[in-house]
């Protein structure tokens, strides 16, 4: 299957999901964030794991390690590498954890699909827009702080390969103003599934999820430190930099 077949085939199974949507809706205008909140919390996933299969991985090849880091009892944030356009529903459908992401505004265009992204909890920034960017923040830290979970790539693009680029500290302010706990997350081998031959294949996929780490009460120079140790975190899982690999 090529990857506009993949893309297609999502839209037309999301679009079989409009009467779920419409309830979420239903539920949202009637201040059931509640219900709303559970039924999000089964669809998303169930469609994001769809598309992962479409690209050639299946449950099988999906290998989760250490998700017993992850805390039930709060919001935390998600900080991983970023291999591929994959990483989001890959982290969608295995991490087990519900969560959303900072997206750019250009995908409020695409109906089904931002129509669910809204549900989540998403937040869209315009990065043309210094001022929309940090409403966009101010956005993120009050949805973390309401108890949605966030996943941000500090790479800021994709490495569509093996290796892992130098992490944008800016990146961690948003764990740093929500004070919840950073989930240093290693993903390892999306950028198979597409990126590495510009065509879907099978490929195995590990996500490794960390112990977490505090952020409550940090001084500055406590803060400073954290995006260093989180990237040396990542880094060390990769196989590419197992045994002194650089």
């Amino acid at each position: 299957m090529t990857f506009l077949g993949a893309l297609i085939r999502t839209a037309n199974y999301l679009l079989s999901k409009q009467k779920y949507k419409r309830q979420c809706l239903r539920l949202q205008k009637n201040g059931q964030i509640e219900e709303r909140n559970a039924l999000v919390n089964v669809h998303v996933p169930d469609w994001a794991r769809y598309m992962v299969n479409l690209m050639g991985c299946k449950k099988s090849e999906v290998t989760v390690i250490g998700q017993e880091n992850i805390p039930q009892d709060t919001a935390v944030v998600f900080i991983g590498n970023h291999q591929s356009y994959l990483d989001i529903p890959v982290m969608l459908g295995y991490s087990g954890k519900n969560l959303a992401f900072i997206a750019k505004a250009e995908i409020l265009k695409v109906p089904v699909l931002s129509a669910w992204m809204k549900l989540m909890e998403c937040v869209f920034m315009v990065r043309e827009s210094p001022r929309q960017s940090v409403q966009a923040m101010n956005t993120a830290v009050e949805n973390v702080k309401k108890g949605y979970s966030m996943m941000i790539f500090p790479e800021g693009h994709r490495s569509r390969s093996d290796e892992i680029k130098a992490f944008h500290p800016g990146s961690f302010k948003l764990a740093f103003r929500s004070e919840v706990p950073i989930i240093p997350v290693t993903i390892d081998g999306t950028w198979h599934l597409f990126e590495e031959k510009k065509r879907p294949q099978a490929a195995p996929i590990t996500l490794t999820f960390h112990e977490p780490i505090p952020t409550a009460g940090l001084t500055r120079e406590q803060q400073a430190a954290i995006p260093e140790k989180v990237f040396e975190i990542i880094k060390a899982d990769l196989p590419l930099y197992k045994n002194g690999g650089q």
